[in-house]
């Protein structure tokens, strides 16, 4: 019999709803493993799902609500007590009494659920294993995670952060099993724990692959959340646009401002002639979801500045597009590409080891380490 598996992750967010998390439990789930998902209750969710989602309320949606208990949370780490309680009672309940699991999965971009987690995985005498998305200190100040603009939110913020690592360090010590997404992740994680894993994101199959998409306009595309610290790259681009004998649109897609709907960014992703990576020399091992969907349609990519580190690494290795911080590089792929598309229509990478970096792939890798970490809890 495979094992039983409950994982716990963060809410739910639109437009991808945890793209890695849902395809990770429908491939446990058709590989025959028992999969009972819980989570933070947020928003509606729209899509299909073969395994049970059991959403918890935490907050009522009014504002007084979230400022008390998230004051409660910075002093006493109340949000993740609260939920840990939550799912303790729905588990003693006669559906789940009866139904012992044997793995508690944690799967977060942040502090919570990852406290909960090992109160849970502590009580039902099972191993932990943490699946780690992201860190606060990949970026500076951790500029994309706190997006919280008022000014009494802001003076709150440090305290806040040194909270939530003190809180994650202490639960990633004491894990079983740690996964994570880069190798600037892993070299950092093992700091606390030396049984670490990378699990790259990687692109879903059925939804990003190759195809020759003829287009009447040479496009390059931006498509995800803008941060400021990616303004200045995306600056660099339009001023390499604006010098050229021709003048590609750049097209801006995020979740505010002409969104593209989920089941359409494959699509979206074939019939641009450049698809655009921004990042920062201030950023560790960020990985985007758009280059692994940008390599898994072969759509060209243009890195803006290089990292200098995974992701460039990676667009090399993979020979999907260049990553630079030169002005002129930047000026020549463009016009490189946009002759590709007078001459064909359309543009396409000659990519190399694609397929290592499927949803399909990555998630066999998580497969070992979910049963290695079982045969090791087994062994002790």
């Amino acid at each position: 019999m495979k094992p039983r598996i409950l994982l716990l992750t963060d809410p739910f967010s639109a437009p991808g709803y945890q793209p890695r998390v849902r395809y990770l439990c429908e491939y446990l789930k058709r590989e025959g493993y028992s999969i009972t998902l819980i989570t933070e209750k947020s928003i509606a969710l729209n899509f299909e799902h073969s395994y049970p989602i059991i959403e918890i309320p935490i907050y009522n949606g009014k504002r007084l609500d979230w400022i008390v208990k998230t004051a409660w949370t910075i002093l006493t780490n109340w949000h993740n007590r609260a939920f840990a309680k939550r799912v303790l009672h729905i588990l003693s309940q006669t559906n789940y009494k009866n139904h012992p699991f044997d793995l508690v999965l944690c799967s977060t971009f942040s502090d919570f659920p990852l406290s909960a987690a090992l109160d849970i995985s502590r009580s039902l005498h099972v191993p932990l294993l943490c699946d780690i998305r992201d860190l606060d200190e990949q970026v500076e100040n951790s500029t994309y995670q706190y997006q919280h603009k008022e000014w009494w939110a802001k003076l709150f913020r440090p305290l806040y952060r040194t909270m939530r690592i003190r809180r994650r360090n202490k639960v990633l010590s004491a894990a079983n099993a740690i996964t994570t997404i880069s190798p600037w992740h892993l070299d950092f994680l093992r700091r606390f724990n030396n049984n670490v894993h990378i699990v790259y994101n990687g692109f879903d199959e059925k939804q990003f692959f190759p195809g020759a998409v003829s287009s009447k306009i040479f496009k390059i595309s931006y498509i995800g959340t803008l941060y400021e610290w990616q303004k200045a790259a995306l600056q660099q681009v339009q001023i390499a646009c604006n010098a050229l004998p021709f003048h590609p649109i750049i097209s801006i897609h995020t979740p505010f401002s002409n969104p593209i709907r989920h089941d359409q960014l494959g699509e979206a992703i074939r019939e641009s002639g450049i698809m655009l990576v921004l990042t920062s020399t201030s950023t560790h091992g960020m990985l985007t979801t758009k280059f692994y969907e940008a390599l898994g349609c072969a759509t060209p990519i243009l890195c803006v500045p290089s990292d200098e580190g995974a992701l460039s690494e990676l667009i090399a290795y993979t020979n999907a597009g260049v990553a630079t911080n030169n002005m002129d590089r930047i000026k020549r792929f463009i016009i490189e590409k946009y002759s590709e598309w007078e001459k064909n229509g359309y543009t396409q990478q000659d990519t190399m080891h694609r397929e290592e970096f499927s949803r399909g792939r990555q998630c066999e890798k998580m497969e070992e380490v979910i049963n290695n970490t079982l045969s090791m809890h087994v062994s002790q």
